[in-house]
C-alpha cells in the first residue's frame, strides 16, 4: 500500500453532523507518519458521541478543561486516558462549540504491521489470532499506532496523523447498532462498523 496515492480528507469533510461522518468513517484510512515510514489502518468501527442528548458524552455536561477540544471546529484529533490504562482517540466533527467526536474502535491493518507487532506484543513476527487482535479495540490501536496525549489536539490536515480515502462501502455494508461499554444512553444506536470484517472489536 501506497499511503501517497490517496488524497487526504478535507477539512470540510469533518464539519458535518456527527453521525453522517461517523457512518462515512467506515472504510476510511487512518495514516500515521513516523519518520520516512507510515502506518495505516483501514478504520472498521466508530463510535459517535455529542453534547445535548448524549450523557454517555464527555461533552454532556459543557466545557472543561478535558474535553474542551471536543467543542473545537471539526477536524482535529481528541485523545483521553481511560480506565488508567490505555487512550483512546477521537475525530472531532461539526462546527465550533458542537461538542461532538466519533470514537475509533478499531481498524484493519493495512502498513507498518512489524512496528505495530513490536508495540502490541513485543515481537515482529506473530500468529493469526494476534494479527486479528492487533487493532480491534480502541486501546489496542492507540498502543499500535503509539498514539497518546501528544497526539491530543492534532489537525487531521496536517503531515503527522490524517485521514485518507480508502475504499468505497455501500450502505447495506455498514451495520448500525448500540454503543459499547457504556451505562448512560444506551439506547441511541451510534456505533457503526463493516459487516463481516473480523477486525471489528465486538459482533
Amino acid at each position: 500500500m501506497n499511503t501517497r496515492q490517496f488524497h487526504k480528507l478535507p477539512k470540510k469533510f469533518y464539519q458535518k453532523n456527527v453521525l453522517e461522518i461517523a457512518r462515512k468513517l467506515t472504510g476510511k484510512y487512518l495514516v500515521k507518519k513516523e519518520g520516512q515510514k507510515f502506518l495505516a489502518g483501514k478504520i472498521v468501527e466508530v463510535e459517535a458521541y455529542a453534547d445535548k442528548i448524549d450523557e454517555a458524552s464527555h461533552s454532556f455536561r459543557g466545557i472543561t478543561k478535558r474535553n474542551q477540544l471536543m467543542f473545537a471546529t471539526g477536524g482535529k484529533m481528541y485523545v483521553y486516558f481511560i480506565y488508567g490504562n490505555h487512550f483512546c482517540c477521537n475525530v472531532v466533527c461539526d462546527k465550533a462549540g458542537s461538542g461532538s467526536a466519533v470514537l475509533i474502535r478499531a481498524l484493519e491493518p493495512l502498513q507498518g504491521i512489524e512496528v505495530m507487532a513490536e508495540r502490541r506484543f513485543h515481537k515482529s513476527e506473530i500468529t493469526e489470532k494476534e494479527f486479528l487482535n492487533l487493532t480491534n479495540g480502541p486501546g489496542k490501536l492507540c498502543k499500535a499506532f503509539n498514539i497518546s496525549k501528544d497526539e491530543n489536539g492534532i489537525d487531521l490536515c496536517g503531515d503527522d496523523i490524517f485521514l485518507t480515502e480508502g475504499e468505497k462501502v455501500l450502505r447495506k455494508n455498514i451495520l448500525q447498532s448500540n454503543r459499547i461499554g457504556i451505562k448512560k444512553s444506551k439506547e441511541l444506536p451510534w456505533r457503526f462498523h463493516l459487516k463481516d470484517n473480523p477486525f471489528v472489536s465486538a459482533k
